[in-house]
């Protein structure tokens, strides 16, 4: 039933923007105004903005908003008035389960499978390239997600609407990178070829690694995908990033250096051998340490609330690079004097108003 009524507001919206719908389709491009629209969309995933000043959207209309999954992970689907549909992803909450997905910080192969529980399998395709890795807390988000959005999808392209905005900011900014990957790679299968994307991650922190970067970006170049960051931002640096000599691309000079000390003299060889594995050491030790701590340990506590969740083995990595194109949003002394700096309150430059502000300030 729930299906069917949407159906219908998706049709009654197509209806009533068919006149502009010639000229209002997605176009390729960074769009100021757009994006302040998108921001304004996905600040409404707050229940109270009483403490910060969003406007309203001004051309997009809500028509659903998920139930509360996962993590505490939420969505809502909008429609702007040229039938371009909007997937918004809700951020970090105040929660200590919404937290946790933020912590569980181990990487995964960027195709594979997530077992949820008994009978409840999540098969997902984020990459093409074998050695991409992504966030398995966020992906654990998208899978849980998934299973309204895509019946919604399916509503909406049965009424005409085949092209999506997707935006998110904070934790939504990072679930919308892997949500971009999972939903263009099901185009021509599970969902129709003609559909076309465009995603807007507002203050996302990094969501896989480098080999995951490259496809994402191969995918959304020529003005697909952008991620909007605050300068002073540090939500957008983490997770913590480490690079050992595994991360290279297979030919590379490092992975077989043994060869090449081979050939040095005795004591040089010594010497440079000594060097390298002091250099090579430190960085493998702190990659299994962190994957200890932010895989196996924070997993159990992932699975006391997600009792039928049972973890997929870890991608050797930790090697968290910014991916996507980026709109850097650079504050003045104008922004400072309204946003100082304060160690007391660490968020003061990653909620919305700040990103309103600089935004505004863009001279696009």
């Amino acid at each position: 039933m729930k299906h069917v009524l949407l159906l219908a507001l998706c049709l009654y919206y197509v209806t009533l923007s068919s006149a502009s719908a010639q000229s209002g389709k997605l176009k390729p491009g960074f769009d100021k105004a757009e994006y302040l629209e998108m921001l304004s969309v996905t600040s409404r995933q707050i229940d109270s903005l009483k403490e910060e000043k969003v406007p309203a959207p001004k051309r997009s209309r809500r028509l659903y908003r998920s139930p509360v999954v996962g993590l505490d992970n939420r969505w809502e689907l909008w429609i702007r008035d040229d039938q371009v549909g909007i997937i918004s992803l809700r951020g970090t909450t105040e929660k200590a389960v919404s937290w946790l997905e933020n912590f569980y910080a181990a990487m995964v192969p960027a195709t594979g499978q997530l077992e949820l529980g008994p009978d409840d399998t999540f098969s997902y395709k984020l990459a093409n390239n074998p050695r991409a890795a992504v966030h398995v807390g966020w992906l654990l988000g998208v899978a849980y997600l998934s299973k309204t959005i895509l019946p919604k999808m399916d509503s909406c392209t049965k009424a005409g609407i085949n092209e999506f905005i997707i935006v998110g900011h904070s934790q939504g900014g990072a679930l919308s990178y892997l949500l971009t990957s999972y939903l263009n790679y099901l185009r021509g299968n599970r969902l129709p070829a003609s559909l076309r994307i465009k995603t807007y991650c507002s203050a996302g922190p990094k969501p896989g690694n480098l080999h995951y970067a490259y496809d994402y970006e191969a995918m959304t170049q020529g003005g697909w995908g952008f991620n909007v960051v605050n300068a002073a931002d540090w939500v957008p640096q983490t997770p913590f990033s480490i690079q050992t000599i595994d991360d290279f691309s297979p030919t590379n000079p490092f992975k077989d250096i043994s060869a090449g000390l081979k050939k040095q003299k005795f004591f040089q060889r010594i010497a440079l051998n000594y060097a390298f594995k002091k250099m090579d050491r430190p960085t493998r030790k702190a990659q299994k340490e962190f994957q200890r701590f932010l895989g196996d340990f924070a997993s159990k506590t992932v699975q006391k609330n997600l009792p039928g969740y049972k973890p997929s083995d870890y991608f050797k990595s930790n090697h968290y690079v910014r991916t996507g194109q980026f709109i850097v949003l650079n504050p003045d002394e104008a922004y400072y004097q309204k946003f100082p700096d304060n160690t007391k309150q660490v968020f003061i430059h990653h909620f919305f108003e700040p990103y309103l502000m600089l935004t505004n300030q863009l001279k696009l």
